[in-house]
């Protein structure tokens, strides 16, 4: 029996190596290869050509978003599987739309990640328990809806979480790569979509929603 052959792209070096050894016991799957640098991850894909990817929303170069054209560019019969630690369903929807072939969060167990392994290679497309529960309950409450995480993007959730740490605009900017300009103008649109008044407003904001982001 030809195994799944999983490559892991994650910049978080305690991730890797757990999913490695949890993959490597299984009869089914084959870990060739882990990584948690873009162009390492790029090239190593571009190499290897693997069934499956495992890929981090974020990298520590750039995102996980920006990772999926390029990745089905140079490896077109490689299946990814978007990895975060966000439940927010948005950002699911952001990487099925870029390409993923599925979307799970760092609180599935690792049955359902493998599930999510077997159902992309069948060629569907998988979307984890915790974020489908997400927009159940999104959809019998919408009538009384309130802004919330889900209304920003990708690159909007990320400054929230680095605002979350501390970081300031000129921080945020070098981290991210971009202006302190653009970060400010980032962070105004943040707190119109959510109708906040501060920064501090925010972070208490986000520790409400969302304690885990």
């Amino acid at each position: 029996m030809n195994k799944t052959t999983i490559i892991i792209i994650d910049d978080h070096k305690m991730i890797r190596e757990m999913w490695s050894n949890l993959f490597s016991r299984n009869e089914e799957t084959e870990i060739v290869g882990e990584s948690g640098e873009f162009d390492e991850a790029l090239s190593l894909i571009e190499k290897r050509k693997p069934d499956i990817v495992l890929l981090d929303i974020n990298l520590r170069e750039a995102s996980g978003l920006d990772a999926i054209p390029l990745i089905k560019s140079s490896s077109p019969s490689t299946r990814i599987i978007g990895v975060s630690m966000h439940s927010q369903p948005i950002i699911a929807e952001k990487m099925i739309k870029a390409g993923a072939n599925g979307y799970v969060t760092k609180n599935s167990p690792y049955e359902e990640i493998f599930e999510a392994i077997k159902e992309v290679m069948n060629g569907k497309t998988y979307i984890c328990a915790e974020i489908q529960n997400i927009l159940s309950e999104k959809d019998n409450n919408n009538e009384n809806r309130k802004p919330g995480l889900t209304d920003l993007t990708a690159r909007e959730l990320e400054i929230v979480n680095l605002i979350k740490q501390g970081l300031s605009s000129k921080e945020i900017g070098e981290h991210l790569k971009v202006s302190a300009k653009t970060v400010e103008v980032h962070r105004y649109n943040i707190l119109k979509k959510l109708n906040l008044k501060n920064t501090a407003a925010l972070v208490n904001f986000v520790k409400t929603e969302d304690p885990l982001f």
